[in-house]
């Protein structure tokens, strides 16, 4: 099973954690220098877990602080790519270039083998991705002609890559083929977003970016699983799509919107009435798990697994009493 790995200065006795900030988790683990702006607030909490082809996920609060990747420290070999979303404006300075803001929510995409800085004024929560060199070039061929890219949170293409990549951060995958499919899905948004920043552009892989945003389509789905007023019009509001190509990334799948919610629904009626509280009626599962008509649930129900409500209950009632 992929576990979160977590690295915190809560579990470091007080006197020891400036030497942890800056030799384990500087340098060892972010290959960066970093200055606290303020040694009385040196909390760093970080959650990550890596993926197939050199991606890692990651999630961190920092204290204010300067960040650095000098030239001296450029002989660890690094050479990644590491794309961040800061909850806070910061400062970013790139091959001692002029200072520039990055606002909040932007993304920032800088490669590992350059000299740079990031200052931040107050404590923040930072969201990485680090990418394989060798995978993200080979979808953005002219990715080296820049040092960093500076994506403005607004760009096509960037709230779907950091949703998906909150999504991951929720649910690591867990099987072999989920971890590298995830890498794929993960690369293929980052060509997305950067289309239109790199010169000549990138191609995209379409195949991975739609599935991508049908794994968010369904995770909304499941999240609003009983409001019986769900449908593909609401879905479509929040995920900034339209109706229809909600429908077709459904369709490609063999599948429709309505049966996915409709089976989902079932799906958490069965559980209810298998596992739930046998005093809980049948009409009352079936309104909780979203449906409006009780016998359209019946005759759904029967449909999918060839059971009457009522018989799953008398089931699950008989192996409890075994």
């Amino acid at each position: 099973m992929l576990r979160m790995q977590r690295i915190s200065t809560a579990a470091v006795p007080e006197a020891k954690r400036l030497a942890f900030v800056h030799d384990f988790v500087a340098r060892h683990w972010a290959g960066m220098r970093f200055r606290p702006l303020d040694e009385d607030d040196l909390r760093i909490d970080i959650a990550i877990f890596e993926l197939p082809d050199a991606v890692a996920v990651a999630k961190a609060h920092y204290p204010a602080m300067v960040g650095s990747r000098p030239r001296d420290l450029l002989g660890d070999g690094r050479d990644n790519y590491t794309l961040a979303m800061v909850s806070d404006d910061h400062e970013v300075c790139v091959e001692r270039g002029r200072a520039f803001t990055v606002k909040a929510g932007d993304l920032m995409l800088v490669n590992e083998g350059t000299c740079f800085e990031v200052r931040h004024g107050r404590p923040s929560t930072v969201e990485l991705v680090s990418l394989g060199r060798s995978e993200i070039a080979a979808r953005v061929p002219r990715l080296d002609l820049a040092p960093c890219y500076h994506v403005p949170r607004s760009a096509p293409g960037a709230s779907l890559f950091a949703g998906y990549a909150g999504l991951l951060r929720q649910s690591p995958p867990q099987t072999d083929k989920a971890r590298q499919t995830a890498a794929h899905h993960i690369h293929d948004l980052v060509a997305l977003v950067l289309e239109g920043f790199v010169e000549g552009g990138a191609e995209r892989n379409e195949r991975g970016i739609r599935a991508a945003r049908l794994e968010l389509i369904k995770k909304d789905v499941m999240d609003r699983l009983c409001d019986p007023a769900l449908g593909v019009a609401s879905v479509a509001r929040r995920q900034g799509v339209t109706p229809r190509y909600i429908q077709q990334l459904f369709e490609r799948e063999g599948t429709t919107f309505t049966e996915f919610l409709r089976g989902s629904r079932l799906a958490l009626a069965f559980a209810r009435l298998d596992q739930g509280p046998v005093e809980t009626g049948i009409s009352e599962i079936a309104f909780d798990s979203g449906f409006t008509d009780l016998s359209n649930f019946n005759r759904a129900f029967r449909r999918r697994y060839g059971l009457t409500p009522s018989d799953v209950r008398a089931m699950a009632m008989r192996k409890r009493l075994r």
